[in-house]
């Protein structure tokens, strides 16, 4: 299994982006899958996960309300719509995917067993 993330960038505060997580493979579909991000000196954090359909989601408390996690299960992908950017979101940011089939989501790293390369998201203030 191989997760390439992609859409990080440079953005102001207040402003959006969208990153993908494509991933090879023909079970995506059978996986919940999630986001976390890691700053300089800090350890990594949850930021999102999403159950195997599509139809649970979980959030931290830093974004909630302002990112949201979706998934397009015949398109092999995972999204995080970011808006409303604070300097504070500034991170690499990877996805990953659960490492048992038909799962709940989870907020534990240790929850997941494949992880994407990571995309680096810097907001501006």
């Amino acid at each position: 299994v191989q997760l390439q993330a992609s859409g990080g960038g440079l953005v102001q505060a207040g402003g959006s982006l969208r990153l993908s997580c494509a991933a090879s493979g023909r079970t995506f579909s059978s996986y919940g899958m999630g986001w976390f991000r890691q700053a300089p000196e800090k350890e990594r954090e949850f930021v999102a996960a999403i159950n195997w359909g599509g139809g649970t989601t979980g959030y931290a408390e830093s974004v909630k309300g302002r990112f949201t996690i979706s998934r397009d299960n015949a398109k092999n992908t995972l999204y995080l719509q970011m808006n409303s950017l604070k300097p504070e979101d500034t991170a690499f940011y990877y996805c990953a995917r659960r490492s048992t089939m038909y799962g709940g989501t989870s907020t534990s790293p240790l929850g997941y067993n494949y992880w994407g390369q990571g995309t680096q998201v810097t907001v501006s203030s």
